[in-house]
């Protein structure tokens, strides 16, 4: 048995195809509105619990040297390390997916999703830490930073898949599998394109004039 394989311009377009079904996968606009109405309220209470003042008598000096308040909750025991830690890990977790939720693709694969969410949740978390050192009774902790950083990076491998079996639908419409030509036999080794039988031909009918007198 002979294969027919398609040409160069088959494949171009059956690999257009693909890209065209992958890239219109797009998260339902309902759902971003929905992701944009929950983050910015979350942004909101936590951006006032984070920058209310607070009621102390003193506090210690901005820390502006990496895992050096780390070090610090762990030599002061588990439950002040677990207190301090899982909170900077928990605060801004959520962002790890709300953010992804309000590109229309989730913004893009898994790695520039992830890049670009971290580097958001990143900023924002920053300008709440340089909000805070204007605030008497706030400190600006670097480890603050990399704690709420770590959280979204953790939440976002956690549920990227999951968000993105759930909601990228494909919005391309299904494309009609081409009709098989009736007469197509495979074609010789070498030969790109099918060729058909070639067609009997139909027997011609001729007139046959009578002979004078024959009537």
């Amino acid at each position: 048995m002979h294969r027919h394989h398609g040409g160069p311009a088959g494949r171009a377009k059956r690999e257009s195809g693909h890209r065209g079904e992958i890239r219109d996968q797009k998260v339902d606009p309902r759902v971003r509105v929905v992701a944009f109405v929950l983050l910015t309220v979350y942004l909101a209470v936590v951006g006032w619990l984070m920058l209310r003042p607070r009621a102390v008598m003193w506090v210690s000096p901005p820390n502006l040297e990496p895992l050096a308040t780390i070090r610090a909750d762990l030599a002061a025991g588990p439950g002040q390390a677990l207190r301090t830690i899982g909170t900077g890990l928990g605060v801004f977790a959520p962002l790890g997916v709300l953010l992804p939720l309000l590109g229309r693709r989730l913004g893009g694969t898994r790695f520039v999703s992830l890049f670009r969410t971290v580097f958001a949740a990143a900023m924002i978390s920053l300008g709440i830490e340089l909000m805070q050192s204007l605030e008497p009774t706030r400190v600006a902790d670097v480890d603050s930073l990399l704690l709420n950083a770590s959280g979204v990076t953790l939440t976002h491998l956690l549920c990227y898949g999951k968000l993105r079996d759930l909601l990228l639908r494909d919005t391309t419409p299904p494309s009609p599998s081409p009709r098989p030509e009736p007469d197509a036999v495979p074609a010789p080794i070498g030969s790109a394109a099918p060729f058909r039988r070639p067609e009997a031909r139909r027997g011609t009918a001729h007139r046959v004039g009578l002979a004078p007198g024959a009537r």
